[in-house]
C-alpha cells in the first residue's frame, strides 16, 4: 500500500502510542529533562500533520529530542526521515529503543552532540527546548538554530516568556503564524519538586522563517 493510502492515525491512538514509549532513566534537571506530556507531543504533531502539512514526506529534525518521543511520533505520521539530535547519550540510547519499539527505526538516525554541525536541508523542526529556567537563554538558543535550519518551526515555550520569544523572533527574521495556549503537567521528578505535579501555561508556537 502507498504511503498516500496509509490510514490515519486517530489523535488519541497516537497519543497511546507516545505514552508507552520509555521515558528518560535518569533524567537531569540540569538539562530540564522533562518528557514532553503525550497529549502536548499530539497536539503538535497533529498540528503539523493536518493544518500545516509540515510533517507527511518531509525532513524533519527533533532537535534535543531526549528519548525521541515527537520524532518517532513524526514518523507515525507520515515523516519521510527524522534526524534527532541530543547532548545525552542516555536519551539517545533510549530513543533508539523506543524507535525499534514503535517499528520506524530505518527512518529515525539519532545523533549525539550538539544541534550547530547540522546543515539548513530540513523541512520542519520540531522540539521541546529547555525553558532556560536552569541555563539562561537555553530556550534561546534552541529557537535561533531551528530557525537556521528549516522552513518551518514547531516549539513549546512558558507562556511567561511570551512578549520575550516574540520580539526575538521578529529579530531573527522569523514569523509566527500560529500560537496555541497550552497547560502542561510537570510531576514529581527532583528533588526541589515541592508538589506531586505542577501546571505550567506554555505556548506551542509555529514558526516561519522569512529570511535565508
Amino acid at each position: 500500500m502507498g504511503r498516500d493510502a496509509e490510514e490515519i492515525i486517530p489523535r488519541r491512538r497516537l497519543e497511546e502510542a507516545l505514552r508507552r514509549l520509555k521515558p528518560h532513566p535518569h533524567p537531569d534537571p540540569e538539562l530540564e529533562q522533562y518528557t514532553t506530556p503525550p497529549r502536548v507531543a499530539a497536539e503538535l504533531l497533529f498540528t503539523a500533520r493536518y493544518i500545516y502539512d509540515d510533517i507527511k514526506d518531509r525532513l524533519v529534525a527533533d532537535l534535543g529530542c531526549g528519548t525521541g518521543r515527537l520524532g518517532i511520533g513524526a514518523l507515525m505520521l507520515g515523516a519521510e526521515a527524522v534526524v534527532g539530535v541530543d547532548i545525552d547519550s542516555t536519551a539517545i540510547s533510549t530513543a533508539r529503543e523506543n524507535a525499534v519499539e514503535a517499528d520506524v527505526s530505518d527512518r529515525l538516525h539519532l545523533l549525539i552532540g550538539d544541534v550547530a554541525p547540522l546543515r539548513a536541508v530540513f523541512d520542519t523542526v520540531i522540539m521541546n527546548p529547555p525553558f532556560g529556567t536552569r541555563r539562561r537563554h537555553a530556550d534561546i538558543e534552541f529557537l535561533d538554530e531551528a530557525l537556521r535550519i528549516a522552513r518551518a518551526v514547531y516549539s513549546i515555550h512558558k507562556s511567561s516568556t511570551r512578549e520575550f520569544i516574540r520580539r526575538h523572533i521578529r529579530r531573527r527574521g522569523g514569523r509566527i503564524s500560529a500560537l496555541f495556549e497550552m497547560e502542561m503537567e510537570i510531576p514529581h521528578m527532583f528533588r526541589f519538586h515541592r508538589k506531586p505535579r505542577r501546571l505550567v501555561e506554555i505556548d506551542l508556537y509555529r514558526i516561519e522563517r522569512l529570511r535565508v
